[in-house]
């Protein structure tokens, strides 16, 4: 009996991708955003299992956002989202996670409950970070994602790829924090002090990052986010890059945009340095400081 495929999240995002751009070629529909429920009942006979996803629906889950089980023959899955779920990109994207579950993980657990955290995981190395993966490379095609973007990214134009792809504001910008050549950060904040923060690869070289994990990290006075009078500033207002890096060089700037969600009562963040802005403290300070100066993401 041969081997099961292994599917990697983004092996299995570009394998239904194809699906979805020759569905829109043949029948003249629009290409974005993604019928989630649509491809998941459909998803079993993509990969010729004998299981398929039988039902999307939407219920009263405690504590979750999404939640995908299979009956107790295994022979049939349930997926599912909150009913509290209000906003369609959230309602998306938690579809999305779920599939992914489907996809990657159905033969190892019968049954999943993911929380709004589990869908904010693209970075950790675990079930979640897979599923958050494959809905970003199924929602956001890279090439497609790339094709929308200008030489200055800024809230307007992530805005733009959220309502083409059907997603929040906060996927849309961890979509191009994922695949971006600049220094780039993106923060959520409430009450003052960082829920999580995410950095590039390049602001993760230059020691541009925040350890969350440790511990709450405050919102630096002055600057945008910790401003009571600015709830909007989409294109970006240019700061001293010690207002949020003590040890960036004094002549480095940092260009400043943020969100203020009242429905949800956060702020997102997005700090854009100069590719090459170094803002790491001193080798011997940074050792003595936690014994361990690199990026625990």
């Amino acid at each position: 009996m041969p081997e099961p495929e292994i599917w990697t999240p983004q092996k299995a995002a570009i394998r239904l991708t194809k699906i979805c751009d020759f569905f829109s070629q043949a029948h003249a529909v629009p290409r974005f955003p993604i019928d989630v429920t649509k491809l998941a009942l459909g998803t079993a006979e993509v990969f010729k299992w004998p299981d398929p996803i039988a039902k999307v629906d939407s219920v009263d889950i405690k504590g979750f956002d999404g939640a995908l089980f299979a009956n107790e023959a295994r022979s049939r899955w349930m997926l599912l989202y909150n009913t509290g779920l209000t906003s369609p990109g959230r309602i998306r994207f938690t579809q999305a996670h779920e599939l992914g579950h489907y996809i990657l993980h159905r033969l190892k657990r019968d049954e999943f409950k993911c929380s709004s955290d589990d869908m904010l995981s693209w970075e950790d190395k675990n079930i979640e970070a897979e599923a958050d993966l494959f809905a970003s490379f199924l929602l956001m095609p890279l090439n497609d994602f790339r094709n929308q973007l200008t030489t200055s990214v800024n809230f307007e134009v992530l805005g733009h790829c959220a309502d083409r792809y059907g997603v929040s504001l906060t996927a849309a910008t961890l979509k191009w924090i994922q695949c971006t050549d600049e220094s780039a950060v993106l923060i959520l904040s409430r009450d003052g002090f960082m829920k999580w923060a995410f950095s590039s690869a390049a602001a993760h070289r230059n020691g541009a990052f925040f350890r969350t994990r440790r511990g709450a990290v405050e919102i630096p006075a002055g600057s945008l986010a910790a401003s009571l009078t600015i709830t909007q500033e989409r294109l970006g207002v240019e700061l001293p890059a010690s207002l949020w890096f003590p040890h960036a060089d004094r002549s480095a700037g940092v260009r400043e945009m943020k969100i203020q969600s009242e429905k949800y009562e956060y702020t997102i963040t997005l700090l854009c340095l100069a590719r090459n802005a170094s803002v790491w403290p001193p080798f011997d300070q940074s050792e003595n400081e936690s014994g361990d100066w690199r990026d625990d993401r």
